[in-house]
This record gives C-alpha cells, sequence and structure tokens, in this order.
C-alpha cells in the first residue's frame, strides 16, 4: 500500500513536470529532483512492505515515506491549484507565491533526505532480492489472522459441495494421455484448501494413482521447500539429508525422473502469481495416463495459465442454513442442536459471515469459549463490524470515479476506461471482489465486497490515509478520524458544518451516500484540491461556488423529487478538468420526475468532459458541439445543438442515449448516429415514425440497441448492426411479419419485446434456423398476446423467458416452461 501511495505521487509528478511547466516555471527543478529522490524510495517498498508486519520501526518508517510523498504532492498540488485561479496576480504576489513553495518543497527535500540516511538502520541494503531474503510475511498479514485462529478447515467441518466435488471427481478422474492441472478458484477462506484435501483422500480416487503429494505453496513460495516436499512424498525412501545438497536444477530433474513412469496426483496448495508455475511445472512430466496436477488460487488467471483446457472450479458460498449447521458444529462441540434462545442470534451472525466458511468457523470457535447466555452473544453481534456490500449497477460509475482520481497508468494507446476495466476484471479473477451480474456480453454490470475482505479494506485505507467512512453515528474505525485522510465517504443524515472544515486542505474526494444534511451555512470553496464530488443533494447551497474547485473531475448531483424546479449553478463552466457530470434523482426508480431541472448553457466549456449523464424527462437545451472527447452522453434532448453536425463531430462516443422531441429531428439524429464508427450502445426514445432508408450495417461496435417510438417498416437484417446482441423495442406497433426479420439476426442473444412493441394475437417463429443464438427473451406488457409459437429447432439456446404484464398470454411451448419466470 505504501508502494502504491509513493508510485502514484512518483506519477502525478512526472506529470505535472510535463504538463504545468510554465506554472512550476522556478519551482519546476526542485520539483523534478524531488520526484528522482521519490522514485529512488519507491524501489524499496515492495520488499519492505511485505517485513514491516512484524517490525515495529520498519513499519514506522515505511509510514515516514508514506507520509512525506503525501506531503509532497499536497505542496506541489496546491501551489499548482493556487496559480491556476489567481492568473492574473501582480508580479510580487507571484513570487511571494514562489518563494513559499519553494521553501516548502525544500523541506520536503530535507526530510526525505533524512528518511533515506535511515534506511541502513532497518537492514534494507538495496537490491530487490536481498529484500526478500527471510521473509516470511505477506502484505496481507492481517487477512492471515483468520488462518491463525484457525489454521485449516477440518474435513468434517465441511458443508458437502456435492456439485463442486463431483466436477472435480469428474476432471480428476479423466484419463487423457498427458498430464492435465485441475483447478480449485475462490477467496481466502472459502474452503479450496478443505475441499482439495477432501478430494485428495477421497475413497474412489484411492487406487487411482501409482504416488501423492500435498503441498502448501503460499505467498511466501520457496521453489526449494516445495521441491523437496513433492520428492519426499512421492518417495518415502528418499535420504532428506542428501536432498538438501542438491541445487535446485538438479531437485528439478530428480522429481521428473521419479515421475515419468508413474500415474501421479501432486496438489499445489495456495499459488499467488503465474511465475510459481513457471518454476515448477517442468518437473511435471506427462507420466502414465491420467496423470493430474491439482491446484488451490485465489487468481482465475493463474488457474487458466496453468491449463486454460479445464475450467476452474470455484466453490459456492454456504447458504444461511449450511452456515448455521457449520456453526453449531464449532459453537456448541458434541451438541446436536442450538439452544432456542440464541439460535436468532446466531443466524443473524450468519447473515454477517456472507457464507463464508473460515468467518463460520471463527466466529463459532469464539464462541464456543464464551458463555451461552443471549447478553454475550449479543455483545459479540453488535461488536461484528461487517457488511456485505452490495454495488449493484454501479460499476460503470467505479470505472469512472478511478479515471477521475489518476489512479490508473496509462497503457500504449488505451484509454483510460479500458484500463479501468481491465483493472476490475483482474480484481475479480483474484477472487477481491464477487461478480453479481453480468451485462448481455457477458461484462461486469454488478459486483460485491465480502465482508472480511471489506473490513480488512477499510481498516487499511484509513491507517494509510487513504479514506474515511462516516456513518452519522461513528467512524468505521475504533480510532479518531484522521483530518489528513484525502477520501471521506458519507452515511446517513448529519450536520456536515460540524466536523469537515479540518478535511478541507486534503480532501481529494468526496462522497454522499445519503438522501439530506444539514447544511448550516457549509459552503465547498475551500476544498480546492477535491477531484470527485458525488452524491451531493440538490438544491444546495453548498454547491453554489463549485466552480472555485477547478481540479474537479467528477460531479455526481442528486435531485430531490418534490420540487418543481432545479437550478444547476452557472460556475459549473469554470470546471475545465471536469470528466464526468452525472445528474440524477434520489431513487433510480421514482415514480414522478423532475421535469425541470435547468441544465445552465455553459457545457459546451467543458472540453475535457467525458462523461455527460442527465435526468430522464429533464428539458435541458444547451450547446454540446464542442465536446469532441465525450464518450458517454444520456438523457440529452435533440435540438438545435446538432446543427452543423454537433452530434456526429462526437467521434469517442461509446453509449448514447437521446429523447427526441420534435419529429423533423428524427432524420438528422439517425443519419448522424451512422457517422458514430466506435458506437457501442445506442437508445433512442422519439416521436415520429423510424426512417426506412437507415443503415446501420457498418458500425461493427454497435452491440445495444434500444429503441422506444413507431416503426412502420423495420429495416431488413443486413440493415442492422452486424453485431447486435441486445435489442429492445417499445411503443413500435411492429406486425406480424416484422419477426421473421428479427430472427435472421445472427448474433443477437437477448430480445426485449416491451409495451407497444407488438399488438398482434400470436407471435410466431416458423422457422427452425432462427434466433440461433437468442439466449433471453423479455415479453413486457403485451396486452394482445395470447399465444407464444416457435419452431422445433428454433431459438434452440434459450436459457431465460421472461414474461412480464402479458394478461391473455396462455399458450407457451412446453420445452420454455422450466425457462419461464413470471411478473
Amino acid at each position: 500500500m505504501a508502494e502504491f501511495a509513493v508510485s502514484t505521487v512518483v506519477e502525478k509528478l512526472t506529470s505535472w513536470i510535463t504538463e504545468e511547466a510554465l506554472i512550476l516555471e522556478g519551482v519546476g527543478d526542485k520539483v523534478e529532483q524531488l520526484r528522482d529522490q521519490l522514485r529512488w524510495m519507491q524501489s524499496f517498498l515492495n520488499d519492505v512492505d511485505a517485513k514491516r508486519e512484524k517490525n515495529e520501526r520498519l513499519r514506522n518508517w515505511v509510514s515516514q515515506i508514506r507520509e512525506v510523498a503525501l506531503d509532497a504532492e499536497h505542496v506541489v498540488e496546491t501551489y499548482i491549484a493556487e496559480a491556476a485561479s489567481h492568473s492574473s496576480w501582480n508580479i510580487a504576489a507571484k513570487l511571494t507565491n514562489l518563494h513559499q513553495a519553494g521553501k516548502k518543497i525544500e523541506k520536503i527535500r530535507s526530510r526525505v533526505q533524512n528518511i533515506s540516511s535511515q534506511k541502513e538502520h532497518f537492514g534494507i541494503t538495496g537490491t530487490a532480492q536481498e529484500g526478500r531474503e527471510g521473509t516470511s510475511a505477506s502484505p496481507n498479514e492481517r487477512l492471515r489472522w483468520w488462518r491463525q485462529t484457525s489454521p485449516n478447515i477440518e474435513e468434517d467441518d465441511l458443508i458437502d459441495l456435492v456439485e463442486d466435488t463431483k466436477a472435480l471427481l469428474t476432471q480428476l478422474s479423466s484419463m487423457e494421455p498427458r498430464r492435465r492441472v485441475v483447478s480449485i478458484v475462490g477467496m481466502g477462506g472459502l474452503g479450496k484448501t478443505t475441499l482439495a484435501k477432501k478430494l485428495y483422500n477421497h475413497c474412489d480416487l484411492k487406487y487411482k494413482f501409482d504416488c501423492k503429494a500435498f503441498v502448501y505453496v503460499s505467498n511466501d513460495y520457496n521453489r526449494r521447500d516445495t521441491l523437496q516436499g513433492i520428492i519426499a512424498a512421492t518417495s518415502p525412501d528418499c535420504n532428506m539429508e542428501d536432498l538438501t545438497k542438491l541445487v535446485e536444477e538438479v531437485l528439478v530433474l530428480k522429481l521428473h525422473e521419479l515421475l515419468k513412469e508413474r500415474r501421479y496426483l501432486v496438489v499445489l496448495d495456495d499459488i499467488w502469481e503465474t511465475e510459481v508455475w513457471d518454476s515448477i511445472q517442468s518437473a511435471f512430466p506427462s507420466g502414465k495416463m491420467g496423470s493430474k496436477v491439482m491446484l488451490t488460487t485465489r487468481n482465475k488467471e493463474v488457474a487458466l495459465y496453468a491449463d486454460a483446457m479445464i475450467e476452474p472450479i470455484q466453490p459456492r458460498f454456504l447458504t444461511q442454513d449450511e452456515s448455521l449447521e457449520l456453526f453449531r458444529k464449532k459453537a456448541f462441540p458434541g451438541m446436536d442442536h442450538m439452544p432456542c434462545d440464541l439460535e436468532k442470534l446466531g443466524r443473524e451472525m450468519m447473515v454477517k459471515c456472507g457464507g463464508l466458511p473460515l468467518a463460520v468457523i471463527v466466529l463459532g470457535g469464539l464462541l464456543s469459549m464464551k458463555r451461552k447466555t443471549v447478553e454475550e452473544w449479543r455483545r459479540v453481534l453488535e461488536n461484528i463490524d461487517w457488511h456485505l456490500i452490495h454495488a449493484q449497477d454501479r460499476v460503470s460509475a467505479l470505472i469512472h470515479l478511478w479515471v477521475a482520481e489518476g489512479f490508473l497508468p496509462q497503457q500504449g494507446e488505451q484509454a483510460a476506461e479500458g484500463v479501468a476495466e481491465n483493472c476490475l476484471n483482474e480484481l475479480a479473477d483474484r477472487c477481491m471482489i464477487q461478480v453479481g451480474t453480468l451485462t448481455s456480453l457477458g461484462s461486469l454490470k454488478a459486483v460485491r465486497m465480502h465482508d472480511v475482505l471489506r473490513d480488512f479494506s477499510i481498516s487499511k485505507a484509513r491507517e494509510e490515509s487513504f479514506l474515511e467512512i462516516y456513518s452519522g453515528r461513528k467512524i468505521e474505525s475504533p480510532t479518531s478520524p484522521n483530518a489528513k485522510s484525502r477520501r471521506l465517504a458519507i452515511h446517513g443524515e448529519h450536520d456536515m458544518h460540524v466536523f469537515l472544515n479540518p478535511y478541507a486542505p486534503y480532501l481529494r474526494s468526496f462522497q454522499f451516500f445519503s438522501i439530506g444534511y444539514s447544511e448550516r451555512g457549509f459552503i465547498f470553496k475551500d476544498f480546492k484540491l477535491l477531484r470527485v464530488l458525488d452524491g451531493v443533494p440538490m438544491p444546495s447551497r453548498a454547491l453554489s461556488a463549485v466552480g472555485n474547485l477547478i481540479q474537479l473531475r467528477y460531479l455526481g448531483v442528486l435531485m430531490r423529487t418534490d420540487m418543481e424546479k432545479i437550478d444547476l449553478p452557472r460556475s459549473i463552466g469554470k470546471l475545465k478538468n471536469l470528466q464526468t457530470l452525472k445528474v440524477e434523482n434520489y431513487y433510480k426508480y421514482c415514480v414522478r420526475n423532475v421535469y425541470w431541472c435547468c441544465i445552465p448553457n455553459v457545457i459546451w466549456k467543458l472540453k475535457n468532459l467525458r462523461h455527460l449523464l442527465l435526468l430522464h424527462g429533464a428539458r435541458a437545451m444547451i450547446r454540446l458541439d464542442t465536446l469532441k472527447n465525450l464518450r458517454t452522453l444520456k438523457n440529452v434532448h435533440s435540438g438545435r445543438w446538432m446543427e452543423d453536425g454537433g452530434l456526429a463531430s462526437m467521434t469517442n462516443l461509446r453509449r448514447l442515449k437521446m429523447v427526441v422531441l420534435a419529429k423533423e429531428h428524427l432524420n438528422s439524429v439517425v443519419s448522424n448516429i451512422e457517422r458514430l464508427h466506435y458506437l457501442e450502445s445506442s437508445s433512442l426514445e422519439f416521436a415520429g415514425s423510424f426512417p426506412t432508408t437507415i443503415s446501420f450495417s457498418h458500425l461493427e461496435h454497435l452491440h445495444k440497441l434500444n429503441l422506444d417510438g413507431e416503426i412502420k417498416k423495420l429495416p431488413d437484417p443486413h440493415q442492422f448492426p452486424p453485431n447486435l446482441v441486445k435489442l429492445t423495442l417499445r411503443s413500435s406497433y411492429l406486425e406480424e411479419d416484422s419477426i421473421v426479420k428479427l430472427g435472421r439476426l445472427p448474433n443477437l442473444k437477448m430480445l426485449l419485446l416491451g409495451s407497444g412493441s407488438y399488438n398482434c394475437t400470436k407471435l410466431v417463429c416458423s422457422s427452425s434456423e432462427w434466433f440461433p443464438q437468442l439466449h433471453i427473451l423479455h415479453l413486457q406488457s403485451l396486452l394482445s398476446l395470447e399465444e407464444l409459437i416457435v419452431e422445433e429447432g428454433a431459438m434452440m439456446k434459450l436459457k431465460n423467458l421472461k414474461i412480464d404484464r402479458c394478461p391473455r398470454l396462455r399458450k407457451i411451448p412446453e420445452r420454455f416452461k422450466l425457462l419461464t419466470t413470471y411478473s
């Protein structure tokens, strides 16, 4: 974490040296020297981070480095912000400010030098390899507490995961001619090791292998120890003392020789990196037919790297009943039931554990040593500060926030959003986050974070001055608030003025997760370095001076649903660095829209804007033709801004959702969309009839299309985007023969026919070749539909048929009945 903090500061200083050269004139050399000093110290931190958990002096040294890096960032960024906001400074004022900034930078450089001179006292002598020798602690030392408290989940404690066990037995029993790798993937504490042990000792495999070995690898991987462990297990007669005299490459050859004529099973438990597999895989020959290596890992990438032909198995989380049963075994050993007065509290605790076996076992073990009283158990329950986070439909917002914060390094020509999405996918592959739901394209739509990992993350973030969370009752940490924290999240209704002022000079990110607060004269004008301001309820006097926040990259405001008219401040036009402007309702699915949210006609000044998301139903007659960097445009109305190619000039646009109120604008909108070659998703709500001459056939990236309005004649299949995956139609009044055209779309996976889209009594798929890729069919508010008829062979890949408010529909194909959900 400290290495990340310093590397981020180094990246920012490098960027400022180049991009703010004029503003930094006079102190640029000092900033560059400071950057180089921090970069040199950064080279030690990777190794130090692993050792510091068990060394108090080393921990203090790392803390000093992190603190001085953050102070360096603060001084330089403050100077740049002040200089940018006072471009009309007189010479005397500019020289005074320059002199003060220079003194502060020199003071920080002196601190860096002093900290650097201390490194010998902590045994840090230079190279990365030297730093790793003797390392015995991983960076996740706090999470390891769980394993230390209960090192292994015993096989007797394992809830029988029948399907997972069956799938793994099938993989391990297969008789391919070459050695294969079977993998168990999941977050720490999920029971991977226990499941692997169960399979290792399973009666069905008892006589299938000539020899077996089970070795624990871990993040502190030692190649020699691993090789010696496998040799000792597969060759019990070997002399261990002789093995210690052999170099590692000879050990690899010896193990290869031992296994090459035998059918073997070797379990490598807890592999963290692909490099570990690279270093050891040559020791595993093809052996006799059916030989297997089984590995457990938290990183799906490792599993696929070792053998991309075998699908990794991810054990599921426990159900509430399974959790309670496992909990009972640990909390009441030897008893076959739980006292009735404690069962309700036990169930509440199981909700907190989120189905994670290790958390259940640790909690059960803890309570087995406490008094069996309601008061004692309630005290434990109230002190478990775990919460399972459900971040539904927030993944895009998360990516925009990461980009705004500048967390992500540039990777060639790839856009920052693409880099962020890669990082998000890697977190999922490493089981750091859990996949909630996927989009129709298979990308992440909703994610969750497990309680145990969240608890660790909050503690670590607070320790590093990275994040503070305020709930209105208490900070989510046992110690006092850290006013130097760079990020602050607010939950609940409260008086901001009471505690926020000390944070103002340091905050980079400020997020509200509430529907109200008491301002009492509070204004954001002092938050000069703020890059993210999200969830601010409107109307808000606090936002009146938002134009002063010139570093702002992300602004998200929430509109109250009981207001007739709300005005955003015109000073938004001063936010030259703004990348995301988001205007939402408090409640995503509120019954009543805010119809008069006035968006000032200053948006055209925000030439760095990448994402503009407005309220549905809001009236916004604004100029947008200057926004060449825009990637997302949501709920904007057609208007004069489209003249002279205003929409067509947005060549970077990926997602477009537009309301076309005037019939005469529709042809112009559609012809402009035809020029947006990188468009991935388009949604049009329109008056009038959709033009018959349209052709989106050249829009190869357009995967999602939503049309809400009359379509007298549906375009021919070849006029649709060639890679269209999801199509939504509403108010289109399609005729029965339109289904023929839809059925011929070769890549369509999801079709939603909504209210008014189809008014016939029968929906007939009369050809076995129709809808070859369709996975999901959603019929919504089709008031005339009575019968769905599908030819045998059509829609063969359908996995879900959802019928929502179709009151006359009485007949569907027999083969679809198990796939159908109703609402």
